[in-house]
């Protein structure tokens, strides 16, 4: 840590304010500043370089703005999270309200599909039900706080509300039809086989310096690990937003096409990419006329279907427990891609 740094931890509500205004002030920069360097360039701001330039010379600050700002905020709140205190919540719970409360908590605890094996082995080893623990590791990646919070400074609170809505939804439903196929010898022998722990409770109180410290050490991780991705995403989104035509993409993704959210599915399941990646991608696409439906379908592919997330947990899981929880996630999500497509 800096000297700076230190120095500001020793007064963190004042660090908190100074940062909060630092943050406002460079977000309302972000439009007249873009737009001044695209009218510097040698480019025509109605082309489609100058169109694909804009939005990626603003979106780039934005994003990484929000991801910034949402990840120091959701690492003060996760410093009241470890996976000893999500173990001890869950240990236990049985029934469709241990899904729902299964599927609340990875919303707002700090794990990825990364974390997909310690966390299950732990949750194992705890006595979390196999289809509670599926409600988590399905909602940790999909509904995460990253996720909601960028969908909301992007498209307002009602495609963010709906968007929470339908991830919990389908970590609800997928983690309780697996709970209720009693597939539990479907786990690999040497995870059964480990020997039962004792979930911990609460962790000690922290002062709210080390929780600010908490808070910038995640956004040097996070940011730090994540920032290629978003970039690359914003790429995309700005190839899409300058050159590809709306006809084109609402025929491809639009709401008449029925193919689309399994074809969605389908091309966001090989993908990894994060939701900070991704959602530059999904307002392109949204922009360009493909319909909610498609769009969010092809997000959730992505976050909680991944590929590399299948062949984390096939460390832990046989092929057959693979197969049925990549079946059901992916049900689910075609369900909510057909459902608001027919309705929106």
């Amino acid at each position: 840590m800096t000297a700076i740094a230190s120095r500001s931890l020793a007064r963190p509500k004042t660090f908190i304010v100074v940062a909060a205004l630092a943050w406002i002030a460079a977000y309302r920069l972000l439009v007249p500043v873009s737009e001044a360097v695209v009218a510097a360039l040698p480019v025509a701001r109605e082309s489609h370089l100058g169109s694909a330039l804009q939005f990626f010379l603003y979106d780039t600050p934005k994003v990484l703005l929000l991801l910034t700002g949402v990840v120091f905020v959701m690492g003060l709140v996760n410093s009241y999270f470890t996976p000893e205190r999500t173990r001890a919540l869950l240990a236990g719970r049985v029934g469709v309200l241990g899904n729902a409360m299964a599927a609340s908590l990875g919303v707002v605890t700090p794990f990825c599909s990364c974390s997909a094996v310690p966390l299950f082995i732990g949750f194992v080893q705890a006595g979390v039900p196999l289809g509670i623990t599926f409600s988590f590791l399905i909602a940790a990646p999909m509904v995460n706080e990253v996720a909601l919070a960028l969908l909301l400074a992007l498209f307002g609170w009602k495609i963010a509300l709906l968007y929470l809505a339908l991830g919990l939804a389908v970590a609800i439903v997928s983690g309780w039809t697996i709970g209720r196929l009693r597939m539990e010898r479907h786990l690999e022998d040497w995870v059964r086989n480990l020997p039962r722990a004792h979930a911990i409770g609460a962790t000690e109180s922290m002062p709210l310096a080390e929780r600010v410290g908490a808070g910038l050490a995640a956004v040097r991780e996070i940011v730090g690990r994540v920032w290629p991705y978003v970039i690359a995403g914003i790429a995309i989104g700005a190839a899409i937003h300058g050159y590809v035509p709306e006809d084109f993409m609402a025929g491809l993704m639009g709401r008449e096409a029925w193919w689309s959210v399994p074809a969605a599915v389908l091309i966001g399941v090989p993908m990894y990419a994060n939701a900070a990646g991704i959602i530059p991608i999904v307002e392109a696409l949204l922009a360009k006329g493909a319909a909610l439906g498609t769009v969010l379908a092809f997000m959730m592919s992505v976050i909680a279907l991944s590929l590399p997330e299948i062949v984390i947990l096939r460390k832990v899981l046989k092929p057959r427990l693979i197969a049925v929880f990549a079946g059901v996630v992916a049900t689910g999500i075609l369900v909510v891609g057909y459902v608001f497509n027919a309705v929106l």
